[in-house]
């Protein structure tokens, strides 16, 4: 994969957008890059997934002069067909949504321009670390076009519905501060990459199965009511109390916290 590198350490995999000649501009290559290295990293042991970008930006957005895909025959054609994701996405969806469907937790770190197509890479990400200079655009009505990358599934889980249309309507870049304001960042860090490093190991040190039954949950509870999200809670708390040794491990865990309370 020319345009993506994925190493693993830890448990982590770090997935980097290596294309930084273009600021990481995705052409055709590099969205079938994208989407193999989500396949690599979801068939992996890694219990965390991070994603960053190398040089000036984590991703400028679309490269169309590398999308000969695009050229002639009908939009239909290319956009309709459900070609991905057990036929629910099509390419340009499946490079943000492939990341949603992961088990494990996902963090994207930013930095520079994160526009258009790399606004909609990271929204992927469960959470969102980036750097003070940090820029991000829905940038497609400059092109007099609509976001179609996932991002109208995930940006209304994250903004409220006048800030949507203010990105949308005026494809204007924000700073990373309204951005945080907003809720499209998750935190602020001068070395993103570090922190989310950090933030990985955290998340490494608990429990696989109990975080990846965590995902599953708030997956769910952002889309379904509120019965069949109490239904949810308790079947997967019962799977994961059903373990060998569950239960020893909350009593020594409970036993450790009186030890404390009681100094």
């Amino acid at each position: 994969m020319t345009r993506v590198s994925v190493t693993y350490e830890d448990h982590i995999a770090h997935v980097r957008l290596t294309r930084a000649e273009k600021m990481n501009a995705l052409d055709q290559e590099m969205i079938d890059a994208i989407i193999a290295a989500g396949s690599e990293v979801a068939a992996s042991d890694a219990r965390v997934a991070l994603i960053s970008g190398e040089g000036k930006s984590f991703c400028a957005g679309i490269d169309i002069n590398g999308l000969s895909s695009m050229a002639g025959g009908d939009p239909a054609d290319l956009m309709m067909p459900r070609t991905h994701g057990n036929g629910t996405t099509n390419q340009w969806q499946e490079v943000s949504m492939i990341w949603t469907r992961l088990s494990i937790p996902v963090i994207a770190a930013l930095h520079g321009k994160v526009y258009g197509a790399g606004l909609q890479l990271a929204l992927g990400a469960d959470i969102r670390i980036a750097a003070p200079d940090t820029e991000m655009a829905v940038m497609e009505m400059k092109w007099g076009i609509v976001p179609d990358m996932g991002g109208m599934v995930l940006l209304p889980k994250l903004v409220r519905g006048d800030i949507l249309r203010l990105l949308t309507y005026t494809a204007d870049p924000i700073d990373a501060l309204s951005a945080e304001r907003w809720g499209l960042i998750t935190k602020l860090a001068d070395d993103p990459v570090l922190t989310a490093m950090e933030l990985a190991e955290v998340i490494t040190g608990k429990s696989p199965s109990a975080i990846k039954a965590a995902k599953r949950l708030i997956t769910f509870a952002e889309v379904s009511g509120v019965d069949d999200v109490l239904l949810e809670e308790s079947r997967e708390q019962a799977a994961l109390l059903g373990r060998p040794h569950q239960m020893e491990v909350i009593a020594a865990e409970f036993g450790k916290r009186r030890a404390v309370f009681s100094d």
